[in-house]
Parts: C-alpha cells; structure tokens; sequence
C-alpha cells in the first residue's frame, strides 16, 4: 500500500519529484524577485517590495502554513500510539524478562548514541551560521521578535530540574495531550501504560491495542494525504523565506544536507560496524557482503517496516540468527529503534535553532538529546513518518515552526538514507542477542566426565 503517496499515478512525477521542483521553484522565484526589488540594508523599503513582501506574508505563507498545520495534528496521537503499541508489543514481562530488557537497553543506547552525534557534528560545523552579515540581518529583522521571545522561553526552561522531573509525570493527561509543550508528560504516560498493559492478560487488553493499531494506522493515512501538498506548501514556505533572504537560503539548505548526510554516513560506517563487530562478531567486510540486499531495498523504500522482510531474512539466512529472536526484534525495532531518526532529528533541530539566532544552552541541548531519541521511537517506520514529529521537539526548544519548510525539500534523500542505520542497528541488535543466549547456553552445558 503506498501510504504517503509516494507515487502519483503511471505518467506522473513521485511525490518526491514534486516536492523537490516545489522547492527550487519557490527558491528561485523567490529569490530573483528579492534581487530585483529588496532595497539595501538599512535603506527604507521601496514600494515594490513593500508589496512583495505583502503577497509573501498575507497571500503565500498561509499555504504553507496549512500544510504544516495538517503535519502537526497528527503528532500526539501518532506518539502516543507508536510508543504505546511499542511497549505493549514486548508481552508479558516475566515471559520475555531478559530478552525484552536487553532489546530495550540496546535501542536506547544505540538510538541516544546517535542523536549526540549529531548534536555534536552541527554544534562543530554550524552549518546554521554560516550566513553573509546582510542575510544574517535580514533573518534579525524577519524572526527578530518571535526568535527574542522564544529566547526568554528558553531562559526560563533551561534544562532539566527537579520541576522538570515533576512535569514530566502530567497530573492531567487530558491537557498534556492538547499542548505541545508538556509533550514529555504525555510520551511518558505512554510509556507506563504501555508497561502496565503487559502485566494483563492477553486477552484483556486485545480491545484497547487493536484500537489504538487503528488510530495509529488511521494518522499514517492522513500524514500521506498532508504530504500530498507538500510540493504547493514547500514551494509557499519557500518562497517566503527566499523572497526576503534571496539565494542564501539554498546555500543554508546545502549545508544543512551535508551535514545531515555526514553524520548518517559516518555512523553508519563506523559506529553501527563497530557495534557489529564488538557485540555480533561479525567483520566489517563480513558484515556489508551479507547486508547488500538490506541496504539496498532500506535505502529504495525509505521504510523500515517494509524492509522488515528482508531485516529478518538477513539475520536469520546471511548471519545464523535464530528465527525467534530475529522475530522477536525486527517488529519491534522497525517502530522503536530509528538510530538514523534520532540522529536526523538532532541535526535538524540544532540547525534550525542556529538559523533562528537561537543559542541552546547545554541544558537545552541536553533536552534535544532526550526528545530526539524518545520521538524517534514515535517514529512511524514509513517513508517521511518523522517530520511531524519534529515538530514536538522544536517546540520544547522554542524554535519557529515555519522554518521546517527549509529541510523539506531536501528530506527524501536524507529519509532514504536515515532508513539504512535504523534497520542496520535492528539487525546487529538480534545478532548481539544471539550471540549472548548462545554463550549462555554453552556456560549451563556441563559435559559428563570422560
């Protein structure tokens, strides 16, 4: 089923075709008419571009807004759902117990490990700052006064503390679930309820998953059809930003991608082999002869639930894995264990916060860490399942939502490429596991004296 409309029909363009001509088309135009009529800086605005300027914020941008906001109604229930039905999948605890507590431990781990990659390689590069003194200006004037004001929120949330703590356990999941900004409360009680359906009978709580799988299922089809604006509200949004910065927006987006590609490549190459090598036992060289066809059909499906197939297929066939413990954590990490999501998510995030003029402090940054790696969780295992959950973790930073529209473009290649470390780390995770209950089972053999 092509639940993003990924294609759009035998004689039309794929959905990311279109986005991207969405977006150099709003870049474009947007720019040239900047050249054409923005005045100096310093210098009063010339009739000309008063009235573009007008078209950009009255006409343009509410286009592209609407597609933001039909990407950002679906972010509760898809977090609530994902890591519900994420938890609520390990079964009952005292049957799993072991097994389900390392599988757990290794997605956070490896999902963490990830995100601050990519907090470290933006906070290194900058890629957000490297902007002329004029666009640098011109973004002061554009964002200046909601750019201040989320300033002043960020002073006064600056990181973890003990009302931190507090707030994290909401005493109102109903109003948690309608503000965005205690979204902690809400992944949290997610969480717990998650935990607590396991210690029921099956049989009890059939009704309640089978529910929310429906929800869950019912907000992935509506993200397909937000995405199907995408091409028109990327080009708005676009536009907008271009219209008053001119060409350095894409020189912005060009660096945004090759530091969003960098970190998934290198954590790809070095870290996920490396985890592989310690606690698989599997060589670097070993390891890509057997993962061809895994890389290959994550990186063209940009899906880590439809490359679920082939994740167990590998282990199981390429690596000795054993069938029940490849079956056991392929589903699960297809929907809760996204290493490239969360690394993707702390790049975006950081870069968008340095265009704004926002500086996070290490608190803020520590919580980037944090919302990145439990929102990739929440992640849908589809192609662009992400993006509206970058929302949440934009908002706990207080960066502009509209400058989203500045990745979208771009976010194809990136998704198909982030595609390839979520499922690899699922695959090393079941050869760890193998290799573990194997050693285990070798050490409770005690072999009759000769």
């Amino acid at each position: 089923m092509d639940v993003l409309g990924e294609r759009s029909g035998r004689r039309g363009r794929s959905l990311p075709t279109r986005i991207l001509i969405g977006l150099l088309v709003g870049a474009v135009a947007g720019s040239a008419l900047n050249l054409a009529f923005a005045p100096p800086i310093g210098q009063p605005d010339t009739p000309e571009y008063a009235t573009l300027k007008w078209w950009a914020d009255e006409v343009v941008k509410p286009f592209g807004d609407l597609f933001l906001r039909l990407l950002f109604m679906v972010v509760v229930p898809i977090v609530f759902c994902s890591l519900f039905l994420g938890v609520a999948g390990l079964g009952s605890t005292r049957t799993l117990g072991r097994l389900g507590g390392l599988t757990l431990l290794w997605f956070l781990t490896t999902t963490a490990g990830a995100a601050l990659l990519g907090l470290t390689l933006v906070t290194t590069i900058a890629p957000g700052r490297r902007l002329s003194a004029d666009v640098a200006e011109r973004l002061s004037i554009e964002y200046g006064g909601d750019a201040q004001a989320k300033i002043e929120l960020g002073k006064q949330a600056k990181g973890f503390s003990a009302d931190t703590l507090l707030e994290i356990v909401p005493d109102n999941v109903v109003r948690v679930a309608g503000d965005n900004k205690a979204i902690l409360g809400l992944i949290f009680f997610a969480l717990i309820l998650g935990a607590a359906s396991t210690r029921l009978p099956p049989d009890r709580t059939k009704a309640l998953r089978e529910a929310i799988t429906a929800l869950y299922e019912l907000c992935i089809v509506l993200v397909g059809w937000a995405m199907q604006l995408a091409p028109l509200g990327v080009a708005c949004l676009i536009f907008h930003a271009s219209s008053k910065l001119g060409f350095d927006v894409m020189r912005l987006v060009g660096w945004y991608f090759v530091t969003a590609m960098g970190g998934l490549v290198v954590y790809q190459l070095f870290g996920i082999t490396t985890l592989a090598w310690v606690f698989g036992g599997v060589r670097p060289g070993r390891f890509f002869r057997g993962c061809k066809a895994l890389f290959a059909t994550a990186f063209s499906t940009s899906s880590s639930a439809a490359t679920m197939p082939t994740t167990i297929r590998t282990a199981v066939e390429e690596f000795g894995a054993p069938e029940e413990i490849a079956g056991f954590v392929m589903p699960l990490g297809a929907t809760t264990n996204m290493n490239g999501t969360a690394l993707f998510e702390g790049v975006s995030v950081l870069f968008l916060a340095q265009v704004a003029g926002i500086d996070l402090t290490l608190g803020q940054q520590a919580l980037v860490l944090t919302m990145a790696s439990l929102t990739a969780i929440g992640a849908a295992g589809v192609p662009g399942g992400s993006l509206p959950l970058l929302a949440v973790v934009l908002t706990q930073v207080g960066v502009p939502a509209e400058m989203l529209a500045l990745i979208l473009g771009v976010d194809r290649l990136v998704d198909m490429t982030r595609t390839v470390p979520n499922v690899s780390s699922d695959l090393v995770c079941s050869l760890w596991l193998a290799r573990r209950e194997r050693a285990r089972v070798a050490r409770a053999y005690q072999p009759p004296d000769a």
